[in-house]
């Protein structure tokens, strides 16, 4: 029995058909990428010594940075809890009763300003300074107490700047049966400045080590160029477009980024593991919480994301600028 050998034609396989060249297209695009990332990776590891040392420089270059800006972040932690020292004390006359002390303190508590009050009524003060100053049996012979009710008072945070306490010292002094009122403004302007000026030094070396890491990438990868320069000639006789040769630059720089963020990472928890002993027994001598804070995963990834930018970065700038100078001629001009 004669068989027809035509076929009918399966429309779900012709769909099929007309779309396969733009799957294929993308994934041919996806595997060349995969394909000059391993490449790149894999010519980077031929050379270990010139790769660790370029990771090496990379490394120290982001770690500066970074320390000075944890450094910061650590400083301003604890300076929150310095915030307390920021108050004003306010010595009131030795004939104020503590009744009046406390509607003093009620009076001033309901002021906006005031973030807290704390009154230290006159045989509290002489008790506390009895059990400090060692001075005991001197004091026994005063016939009276000489210390006055004391009130310290804490501000508000937006009544912590200069401008605000002299405002608030102003009010204070002003108040019936206060004497004297005494704060000490000069730590708290010098702390402000110099942490302002720190982090402005923290901006401007971040911006110069990175500048220094693009220019050294930048040059590792001008190297790389010249090196392979005749194979970029063949590349671009056989049809090959500027995309397709920068590529495999474009990744060198990124995993030139990426070992030196991972170094940068490296070196930071070295210098935290070192420092942490005498920072701790210092802290204690002065009885603060001051302690360095480390990089946490989201601070590791951006350190890393960074790298890898400012190494794609630099490679894209040595290859804009010397990649057009390599054209087909140059071998018959050779």
């Amino acid at each position: 029995m004669a068989t027809d050998s035509r076929r009918k034609p399966d429309p779900a396989r012709g769909a099929r058909t007309e779309r396969s060249p733009w799957k294929d297209q993308v994934r041919s695009y996806f595997d060349h990428h995969a394909k000059v990332a391993k490449d790149s990776a894999r010519r980077l590891w031929k050379t270990p010594v010139g790769t660790g040392m370029t990771w090496t420089v990379m490394g120290v270059a982001l770690a500066l940075p970074v320390a000075l800006l944890l450094l910061l972040t650590s400083l301003q932690g604890v300076s929150a809890g310095w915030e307390s020292s920021a108050r004003v004390t306010a010595y009131l006359e030795l004939e104020v009763p503590l009744e009046e002390a406390q509607a003093l303190v009620d009076e001033i508590r309901a002021d906006s300003r005031i973030a807290g009050i704390e009154l230290v009524d006159r045989e509290q003060a002489l008790a506390e300074f009895r059990a400090n100053s060692g001075l005991e049996d001197a004091l026994d012979y005063l016939e009276e107490n000489p210390l006055p009710h004391t009130l310290l008072i804490t501000p508000e945070e937006r009544s912590r700047s200069a401008t605000g306490v002299e405002a608030l010292v102003t009010f204070i002094r002003g108040m019936e049966g206060v004497e004297r009122v005494q704060v000490d403004l000069g730590w708290l302007q010098r702390l402000n400045a110099m942490t302002d000026l720190l982090a402005r030094a923290v901006w401007a070396l971040a911006v110069l080590l990175a500048a220094a890491v693009i220019l050294v990438i930048g040059n590792t990868v001008r190297l790389a160029i010249e090196n392979r320069r005749d194979e970029i000639l063949v590349a671009k006789l056989v049809g090959g477009t500027d995309a397709f040769v920068r590529r495999p630059f474009l990744y060198t720089g990124a995993w030139y980024g990426l070992g030196g963020g991972v170094v940068a990472w490296i070196l930071l928890q070295l210098a935290l593991w070192w420092l942490t002993g005498p920072i701790e027994r210092l802290a204690g001598l002065y009885r603060t919480d001051f302690a360095l804070v480390g990089l946490g995963f989201d601070g590791v990834l951006t350190l890393i994301i960074v790298a890898m930018l400012l190494g794609w970065l630099g490679s894209w700038v040595a290859v804009k600028r010397h990649l057009d100078d390599i054209e087909p001629g140059d071998i018959a001009g050779g």
